[in-house]
């Protein structure tokens, strides 16, 4: 199993998209986006990323081969053997999963974009159903986010996921009338909990308050992606970090 999550650095773009920008649809120019995407391939033994074209939904698509041409979709589940898979962020959630290998199962693997529409329409539970294992046999990795200081949400954004789980309350905190500080990752790892997943990491890196390391659409605006990609070995072992 190979996996990596991007920063921002060490690419071909410039500002705002300095310099390891993955995006394609965020006004770079698209030669750069192209050279970036290809030095990240050569992590992935040259093998072509299957891309996204993310709309910030609950679909899930079951990769069977690869397209040039971005998928729509908000998370890629896959049994192919190397094949990268990806998704892009610059805020939301990236969840990469891959289950156990075993005699029983076929190893497989997904990468979920968990901005909170996605959360809270259930791309999670929409993604872990896919596969064919038990869920505690699943390993979920949580990518760098928004931070828990730093995501403040409408009163109308706490209401859908309390509607969802009376867990989630402990997700928000008031920061103004009306408004709360939302903890993503918090909401994730309740979601895949609830679903039997227990193997669940998480990186502690926040993309607003790291400007050096991370492209944050809510800090910047107008800014770059990052990727975080998963690959499937042809002779796949167990999950490594």
């Amino acid at each position: 199993m190979k996996a990596v999550s991007t920063t921002r650095l060490g690419g071909h773009s410039d500002a705002p998209f300095g310099s390891f920008n993955c995006g394609d649809h965020v006004g770079d120019h698209p030669s750069h986006v192209e050279q970036n995407r290809q030095q990240l391939s050569g992590y992935f033994d040259e093998q072509p990323i299957q891309w996204l074209n993310q709309v910030h939904g609950n679909h899930v698509h079951e990769l069977t081969s690869y397209s040039p041409n971005a998928i729509t979709a908000d998370a890629v589940f896959t049994r192919m053997a190397n094949q990268p898979i990806a998704v892009l962020t610059a805020d939301c959630l990236p969840i990469l999963l891959a289950s156990e290998h075993s005699s029983e199962y076929e190893t497989e693997i997904a990468a979920i974009h968990a901005g909170w529409r996605p959360l809270a329409s259930g791309i999670v539970e929409n993604t872990v159903t896919k596969f064919s294992c038990q869920s505690r046999n699943i390993h979920a990795w949580l990518g760098p986010c928004i931070g828990n200081q730093a995501f403040e949400v409408g009163s109308e954004v706490r209401e859908q996921f309390m509607e969802l789980s009376a867990d989630n309350g402990a997700c928000f905190k008031n920061s103004a009338p009306g408004k709360f500080i939302a903890d993503l990752p918090r909401l994730a790892t309740n979601a895949l909990r609830q679903l039997g997943v227990v193997n669940i990491y998480q990186s502690s890196y926040c993309t607003v308050s790291n400007p050096n390391e991370f492209f944050s659409y809510r800090r910047d605006g107008r800014t770059g992606r990052m990727a975080t990609v998963i690959m499937k070995n042809s002779l796949a072992g167990s999950v490594t970090q």
